[in-house]
């Protein structure tokens, strides 16, 4: 019993500190999801939006590959190591050469960005050259907000640093102040402020996001100090902290890169596709905002149990306990299917009502919402991989292997670029092809970085977790199957409006978290009390 217990309370405590992660990523996707909507409502699915879509994916590349990728892969295990064996100093000092690093590295990256803006429009979307002005439009965008770059690479290292000290909250909310000062200095800059100084909507709203990547920075710095962290700099090549990350960041950038460098090169194939109602102007921004949608759920459960899980593995290994990290590990990953197998099911069944509901007004109209809908839809089918894969990447850093998870992503990289130009010239599915590409190639890379992971460590208790699973997926059916009936019987009545698809939802949500509630509970799912104790500590501490 007692060994039981020991081998739970590791798992239990990650989380436990995903919940309070959760809780604040929540807010954060929420924020965002406005921010979107906002976008929608102002500009639709235009030549306008488009551009700004491109200038922002091209420095955001490195949103996914630093904030929850390659920098955090890399350096929270270091620090980690520092933090508990040299001391605060020491790992205060190793910090503060990390920040020079980036600052030099990374500031000289957006230089050259800038300088070759132009090149980069053309590389990652060719078929803005069949639209007079949008590649010109395209290059003054990916100008303005390159240098996001490099503030989003500081406030993510400065989210490292929190969460190696256990501190959750604060730098999941930096996302929330970026979605808010983006929209507030954006509307300011281009519709209020705008006409003054010789700014244009979208130009005020690229403006906007580099100013509210400067907000998500300072508002992690007062807990920085707080935990005597404060970000400083310091030269020295030679350190051996900062090598090993150097060492390890280079494969870890592209072993982390996959799924951004697929969305871009999905921008790459939509940007040819002429639909049949909006011409070339509409497939690009339909990618776009389903898979930003489909980050609600990523971020609320891949990206928190990520956050939580690096820090707790790293000092498993730091201890030299492999049972466990490989328990540990194991029951991070149950919880993330428990929690994205679901909402999978249920991106799909009810994406039409949520996309609807959400979106449409303004510029986005029904046709926005439908072709929306089904790239969500394909999307939703690779969400548990994403997931899944957020938690592998960094189990493998953590081992001092950064060598696998890049080689995958690079396979990877090819098999997607393989299959999205299948799915372009010889099927009839368009830009959701290239969604359901994205999703197929997601969960391949998760069964290969399971089945190497489970081999290397000798077993992630890979028994138990099929069997979760199992019961987790047949309850997820039973969810999505009655819910599909419900749903269809509230549209014969009300129709498939607004005010029809916020009834919906109003219904079937309730309805199916209690049907996948029950038949978990019924199938007595090891992961679910785990999930549901640890999940309700933000409402504990809110004295819910």
């Amino acid at each position: 019993m007692s060994t039981m217990a020991k081998d739970v309370s590791p798992a239990e405590g990650v989380v436990r500190s995903a919940g309070v992660m959760s809780a604040a990523v929540l807010l954060s996707r929420i924020t965002g999801l406005v921010r979107e909507i906002v976008m929608a409502r102002l500009f639709g699915a235009s030549q306008l939006y488009d551009a700004f879509l491109l200038g922002f994916r091209l420095p955001n590349l490195t949103r996914d590959l630093f904030a929850e990728g390659a920098l955090s892969s890399a350096f929270v295990p270091t620090f980690t190591e520092y933090l508990a064996t040299k001391g605060r100093k020491e790992a205060a000092h190793l910090a503060n050469l990390v920040s020079a690093a980036i600052i030099l590295v990374v500031g000289v990256m957006c230089v050259l960005g800038m300088v070759f803006a132009p090149q980069l429009v053309y590389l990652f979307a060719p078929g803005f050259d069949q639209v007079p002005g949008k590649v010109e439009l395209s290059v003054q965008m990916t100008r303005i907000m390159f240098p996001f770059l490099l503030l989003v690479a500081l406030a993510a290292q400065a989210m490292g640093i929190l969460n190696a000290c256990n501190q959750f909250g604060v730098p999941a909310l930096s996302s929330t102040m970026f979605n808010i000062g983006s929209v507030v200095f954006g509307i300011a800059l281009g519709f209020w402020a705008g006409p003054v100084v010789g700014l244009s909507p979208i130009e005020g709203m690229a403006w906007g996001v580099v100013l509210g990547g400067a907000l998500q920075l300072i508002w992690q710095m007062p807990s920085l100090v707080k935990q005597g962290f404060p970000l400083g700099l310091a030269v020295d090549w030679n350190h051996p902290g900062l090598r090993h990350i150097l060492r390890l960041m280079g494969p870890a950038v592209l072993g982390g890169a996959a799924v951004q460098v697929n969305v871009l090169v999905n921008t790459n194939f939509a940007s040819f596709i002429e639909d049949p109602i909006r011409g070339p102007n509409g497939p690009v921004s339909w990618l776009a905002w389903s898979f930003r949608f489909m980050q609600l759920p990523l971020g609320l459960f891949g990206v928190a149990m990520a956050a939580a899980t690096l820090p707790s593995i790293s000092r498993s290994l730091a201890s030299d306990n492999h049972d466990e990290f490989r328990r540990t590990l194991s029951r991070s990953l149950g919880v993330v299917f428990l929690l994205c197998v679901p909402s999978s099911i249920g991106l799909v069944v009810l994406g039409r009502e949520m996309i609807t509901a959400i979106y449409e007004g303004g510029k986005f109209d029904r046709y926005d919402s439908q072709q929306t809908a089904m790239a969500l839809s394909f999307y939703a089918i690779g969400l548990a991989g994403y997931a899944g894969t957020k938690i592998l990447n960094p189990a493998f850093y953590a081992w001092k292997d950064s060598l696998t998870p890049m080689w995958v992503s690079l396979v990877s990289i090819v098999v997607n670029y393989a299959a999205a130009s299948y799915m372009v010239t010889h099927t009839q599915l368009g830009h959701a092809g290239l969604a359901l590409a994205t999703s197929v190639v997601a969960l391949v890379s998760f069964v290969t970085l399971f089945g190497i992971l489970r081999n290397k460590i000798g077993g992630i208790y890979g028994r138990d977790l099929f069997a979760s699973s199992m019961k987790i997926g047949l309850a997820s059916l039973m969810m999505g199957a009655l819910v599909s009936m419900l749903n269809l019987g509230v549209e014969r009545y009300l129709g498939d409006g607004r005010l029809a698809s916020g009834l919906s939802l109003a219904i079937c949500i309730p309805t199916g978290l209690m049907i996948f509630y029950g038949t978990c509970r019924m199938l007595q799912v090891p992961e679910l009390a785990l999930a549901a104790k640890a999940f309700a500590a933000p409402l504990r501490r809110l004295g819910l």
